[in-house]
């Protein structure tokens, strides 16, 4: 006889069913038990001590409500930090596929603070246009540093992303022919490894340049600047996403690799503190300035934030006493909507200015106290597509510098994990089984197609306003819609 086909199987076969179910049952219940008693027995939170276990689904749909606005309900334009139309475009220019679209556009032109290019009735030909031309920071430096892209990788420290990430984007800068940035992080070998040019950035922490008690320290000054690779140094008051307030990297992320690197402890919080320890004023800043930069022979600048103008008059008018090269080689400019992998909210909610007033402000100082072409710009802060950095270069700045927009080349969803260890990218996590999935030859590649493509449709826009090259842009080729719906010329907007 069959086997499969005698009664008696199949009758223990739904024995062994019933029993399981019984069992699941069991567990089930119990952990409903024990759920139910955790909660009304604990007092710290009202809803699950009055409304137990059910109040669990609240969480749980809290959650998942962030994905489920992203995927499903939230339009193209709607999300925030980048909605989803600006993520495409980062997407398939990573990709190099066809970025065209069709129909019409999605953007509503209307709102007050829409920008406008200005097209001409004459635009530039193909045979008449040129790539950006090359510009030079601290020409008078031992070492000075020429180069012609405007889009360049800003700072991400190494431990705040993951070691894939970090070969990724050396590697892609090298076959871009761009510059990356190390963050406060330190300079590593994987930041080496590709040949790139790379910004060292030194923080308040002063990692990789410090001594054990925090302080500068030349001869580790010295190792780094005798690197070919390390073109410039770069001193970093404030950043945007949180100014006033020093680096966080929480301590899952602080491997025995990484304090090595820093020289802090393993596991601990690496906090920064909120400025300098020896940059008390403006006199003490451009004294750090001049030291670094004759201890390096390298151009050396600041990245900060600004709140105001009047700082901007009391260190420019000081600047001019001293000396023209007293400067700083450039400013690298933050956005109060710059991003990072963790900052308290009262910070990246409500600090500092935008780069959309800061900007005009700062090129429009430099223009008072004749400092334009002494001091180089350097503009960041969400500006990830070929039209935020088409405005920048209108606005006045030599170059614009990218961190989140070269993440998405790298495969950032937006999953807003990156304080946690748990990004699924593997781009701002240290665990192993994440990080496989950041294969950095092939992440590479995106990030040089990134690059490419946003050079050429910023020059595309450049071409339509009727110039050669995307540097030729100012403030006459870009207008700016009203609160009355009417656009103006930033050339009227923002008077130099």
């Amino acid at each position: 006889m069959n086997p499969y086909l005698d009664p008696g199987w199949v009758f223990t076969l739904l024995e062994l069913l019933a029993a399981l179910f019984v069992f699941v049952l069991g567990v089930v219940g119990l952990a409903i038990v024990v759920i139910y008693v955790l909660d009304v027995s604990q007092t710290k939170q009202a809803l699950r001590r009055n409304y137990p276990v059910i109040v669990h689904f609240r969480y749980t749909f809290e959650r998942l409500g962030q994905f489920f606005r992203q995927y499903f309900f939230a339009m193209d334009r709607e999300e925030m930090p980048f909605n989803r139309a600006q993520r495409s475009w980062v997407y398939r220019a990573a990709k190099n596929i066809d970025n065209t679209v069709a129909f019409g556009s999605t953007r509503d032109l209307r709102p007050a603070g829409s920008v406008l290019f200005v097209n001409t009735p004459f635009p530039t030909l193909n045979e008449d246009a040129v790539p950006p031309h090359a510009v030079t920071i601290g020409p008078d430096c031992k070492h000075p540093y020429t180069t012609s892209s405007i889009f360049n990788i800003s700072g991400m420290s190494y431990g705040a992303i993951s070691k894939p990430a970090v070969q990724a984007l050396s590697q892609g800068a090298k076959q871009a022919g761009c510059w990356m940035n190390t963050g406060e992080g330190g300079l590593t070998a994987m930041h080496l490894e590709g040949g790139a040019d790379i910004v060292f950035q030194i923080g308040t922490a002063k990692n990789g340049v410090r001594n054990l008690e925090g302080m500068l320290d030349d001869g580790r000054l010295r190792d780094i600047a005798a690197h070919a690779q390390v073109k410039m140094f770069e001193i970093k008051l404030s950043q945007g996403a949180k100014p006033g307030k020093g680096g966080i990297l929480p301590g899952a992320k602080v491997s025995a690799e990484i304090a090595a690197i820093r020289n802090i402890p393993v596991g601990v919080d690496a906090i920064s503190p909120n400025r300098h320890p020896d940059i008390r004023n403006n006199d003490q800043l451009l004294d750090s300035i001049a030291h670094i930069r004759t201890v390096t022979g390298k151009p050396t600048g600041m990245k900060l934030v600004l709140g105001g103008s009047e700082w901007l008059d009391e260190l420019f008018a000081i600047i001019n006493l001293r000396g023209h090269a007293s400067a700083p080689d450039f400013i690298a400019l933050d956005s109060a909507d710059g991003g990072t992998g963790a900052a308290p909210q009262a910070l990246i909610d409500d600090m500092g200015l935008p780069l959309r007033e800061s900007l005009p402000m700062l090129v429009d100082k430099l223009v008072e106290y004749g400092l334009r072409d002494r001091i180089k710009v350097i503009a960041a802060g969400k500006l990830i597509t070929p039209a935020d950095v088409a405005w920048a270069l209108c606005m006045g700045a030599d170059f614009v510098n990218s961190a989140r927009g070269f993440m998405f080349a790298l495969g950032c969803i937006q999953a807003l994990q990156c304080n946690r260890n748990t990004c699924p990218t593997g781009i701002t996590t240290h665990n192993l089984h994440l990080q496989r999935g950041l294969v950095p030859e092939d992440k590479a590649e995106r990030v040089a197609f990134y690059h490419q493509n946003m050079t050429y449709e910023v020059g595309m826009i450049a071409h339509a306003c009727g110039v050669r090259e995307p540097r030729d842009l100012n403030r006459n080729h870009c207008r700016v819609v009203g609160p009355s719906g009417l656009s103006v010329p930033l050339s009227v907007l923002h008077k130099h």
